[in-house]
């Protein structure tokens, strides 16, 4: 996966910007809030078509301007492809896939991006709807069934959430549930099926990252643990059946639904040792970095290329040999990756790919030499 170009007109602090990538290593320098980390959320947003820092898309638009527009060029399988978004403030956004209107739910997997943020290095000791929306992210871009699967789920939950606050106004009856749980369960065992799969493959890389991260010296196992789950039972289905009927009264007094994937968690351990509740922060660290470089493996395995690595000013929360490893690693693999940085001094004396500086929505190259 590559991306070659990327352009932008009225989109966040950038008027008009045609910028040309390397295909290997991107590295954009410059103060806070010069416009490094738009050009991050660019390529994630037509990834995943969303901004991983706003739910909005009017923000997105330059002050005072009605439309914006973000167009990527980019090759998958040696194919080439143009993705464009018209923005506006006043009506829907507008998408395209080579000349050709696609909806929303068909972009998913279309071009695949892993993003590297500071608030993903507090993945292993933070709330367990990150660890959840990680795992969504990845899965969805790998197989794009399970992202429309995802959205059925997330509709199902929300009616029977709508019908369980009804019920408890005594504005609807109790049966009416019993087509919203069948369904609900139905849904809720193909989501932790293909969970479960990829947690399996996961585990199996993030360990190998980890102990080349920790010289050996920690092994990182990742479990998929199910809300609720007391014994091993083959059939997910019938559990779900079960324990939706079982909660049914407590659901109702609640006005939500008590079980189901959206209160499942991951669960990462090192050398046996639950890693958010006694692992040291350098611990949870490495282990964060060991699910990202996972992550990257694991699309590579699913999709059969790599995604394009987005860096978004990490490099200052990671200490010299952790930088040292991740740049290696990511030179060795060949891995198209954009990185923001505030100083130079976070990356050896011979940058390893292009330099730019980033000015108030301006982008100058400073070096323009192609990694051998």
């Amino acid at each position: 996966m590559i991306v070659h170009s990327l352009s932008m007109k009225n989109y966040r602090n950038y008027p008009n910007l045609e910028l040309k990538l390397s295909r290997n290593i991107n590295i954009f320098l410059g103060a806070n809030a010069q416009g490094k980390t738009n050009l991050i959320e660019a390529v994630y947003y037509a990834s995943m078509g969303h901004s991983h820092r706003t739910r909005t898309d009017t923000e997105l638009i330059l002050w005072e301007q009605p439309e914006g527009i973000l167009k990527l060029e980019f090759e998958r399988m040696d194919i080439n492809h143009v993705l464009e978004f018209r923005f506006s403030r006043e009506k829907r956004r507008n998408i395209s896939l080579n000349g050709h209107p696609i909806l929303p739910r068909e972009l998913i997997g279309t071009m695949n991006a892993v993003l590297f943020s500071p608030e993903d290095l507090f993945l292993v000791k933070g709330a367990p709807a990150g660890r959840r929306h990680f795992l969504d992210s990845e899965i969805s871009q790998a197989n794009p069934p399970y992202y429309k699967e995802l959205l059925q789920y997330q509709r199902i939950l929300a009616q029977r959430n709508t019908l369980l606050k009804r019920i408890r106004e005594h504005k609807a009856k109790k049966e009416l549930l019993d087509l919203w749980d069948a369904q609900l369960a139905e849904s809720a065992a193909k989501l932790v099926q293909k969970r479960r799969e990829a947690i399996k493959k996961l585990n199996m890389l993030a360990n190998l990252m980890h102990r080349r991260i920790s010289r050996n010296q920690e092994n990182l196992s990742i479990l998929y643990e199910i809300h609720g789950w007391e014994k091993d039972e083959n059939n997910l289905k019938e559990w779900y059946n079960k324990r939706i009927m079982a909660m049914r009264e407590t659901d109702i007094l609640r006005g939500s639904t008590g079980i189901g994937p959206h209160h499942d968690d991951i669960i990462l351990k090192v050398n046996g040792i639950n890693l958010r509740s006694f692992g040291s922060q350098g611990q949870q660290r490495t282990g964060a970095l060991s699910l990202k470089l996972a992550e990257l493996e694991f699309l590579r395995s699913e999709t059969g290329e790599y995604p394009v690595l987005l860096l978004d000013d990490v490099m200052s929360e990671l200490d010299a040999t952790r930088r040292k490893q991740l740049l290696e690693f990511i030179r060795r693999e060949r891995i198209q990756t954009l990185i923001t940085a505030t100083e130079a001094a976070y990356f050896p004396e011979d940058p390893p790919g292009v330099c730019y500086d980033v000015m108030q929505g301006h982008v100058k190259r400073t070096r323009w030499e192609e990694v051998p």
